[in-house]
């Protein structure tokens, strides 16, 4: 099966997310430009999903907006990436919470380990509660906030064996996301790690570098990252949403319709997005099976060892970044109480 085939369906439920939209004649010349710029590769449901929002936006704009989706790393790594939206040099950028994080520390919030049981549980958290307060913080840094979309929870991939445990991870050199949270996280497990930006991870791999790296299903396969290990192992140790936000300056030059089209278009294809993703990870799980992977799926006991060890990481990450991020994870894990107890 290849990972286009294997996506197929994913891609069509993103697209009907924008089907709907009237088809207006477009204005002979833009207003404004959208450079959208995301690491995320051509065919896979993120490009499927700025498509569809390119279509709405240009739709409903009546073409006063053209929008520039920029895939595969081409305006830089995600840290690049950020960095240019910020300073202007772009428009929009679509990244993960990790590479927007060290930009704005409070939305490194949503990736402290095992912090969300599953996605269900981490959209009513996001969106009923962490939503507005991740706003103005993106705001004070000069972003304009959104929509969220789907990596996924992240997974370990390793060459020598797969990760029943913490002890798993001793002696084996991990990739690590350029992310505090990330960095401890393989601290309180033992792990050698390396940080490395996304776009050199190939390289590393191959080189041997690093043995092993953790990531999604959907970004390990849309990258073949897996055909450099051995082993995948289902550890669901961090949810990793991705978000897609505007530089400020440009978003308040904006009229107030267009403001409102931005934004309200994007949220409308948001669960879309995510539910798509997330129906398509038993297919990406035979894409790496068949791709001679061993995939692991930890046991019950196994996967509550790990999250002890995991969370011991939590301590020094909120020293790190500070009262309003422990604040807001304070939000988070009240609502995630709230939830798990019915209310």
């Amino acid at each position: 099966m290849s990972f286009r085939t294997g996506l197929s369906t994913c891609l069509a439920l993103v697209a009907l997310g924008a089907a709907w939209a009237p088809r207006p004649a477009a204005a002979a010349e833009p207003e404004f430009t959208m450079i959208l710029a995301t690491v995320a590769p051509p065919d896979s449901p993120w490009s499927a999903l700025l498509d569809a929002y390119k279509k709405a936006i240009e739709a409903k704009s009546n073409g006063r907006i053209k929008v520039k989706p920029k895939l595969g790393g081409t305006m830089g790594d995600e840290a690049e990436s950020v960095t240019k939206c910020k300073r202007g040099q772009i428009q929009a950028v679509g990244a993960s919470t990790g590479a927007l994080g060290t930009v704005v520390p409070e939305v490194n919030v949503v990736e402290m380990p095992y912090l969300f049981r599953d996605g269900k549980e981490a959209d009513r958290v996001i969106d009923g509660a962490l939503t507005p307060e991740l706003e103005k913080a993106f705001t004070k840094k000069g972003f304009v906030m959104g929509f969220w979309s789907e990596n996924g929870f992240r997974h370990f991939g390793t060459k020598r064996k797969p990760v029943k445990s913490a002890a798993d991870l001793k002696g084996q050199k991990m990739r690590a996301q350029e992310s505090k949270v990330h960095e401890e996280m393989y601290k309180a497990l033992g792990a050698a790690y390396q940080p490395i930006p996304t776009t050199e991870v190939p390289q590393a791999l191959s080189s041997g570098t690093v043995d092993g790296f953790d990531q999604s299903l959907l970004y390990a396969v849309a990258t073949a990252w897996h055909k450099s290990v051995d082993h995948i192992s289902l550890t669901n140790h961090i949810y990793q949403p991705g978000i897609i936000v505007f530089n400020k300056e440009w978003f308040d030059k904006l009229p107030d319709d267009l403001k409102q089209i931005v934004v309200e278009e994007g949220r409308k294809l948001q669960q879309g997005g995510r539910d798509a993703v997330r129906k398509i990870n038993p297919d990406l799980v035979s894409i790496i099976e068949n791709d001679k992977v061993k995939v692991y799926k930890p046991t019950a006991d196994e996967l509550r060892a790990l999250e002890v060890e995991a969370r011991k990481s939590y301590a020094a990450t909120k020293k790190h970044y500070g009262a309003e991020f422990t604040r807001i994870l304070g939000i988070a894990e009240s609502k995630i109480a709230e939830a798990r107890a019915g209310k």
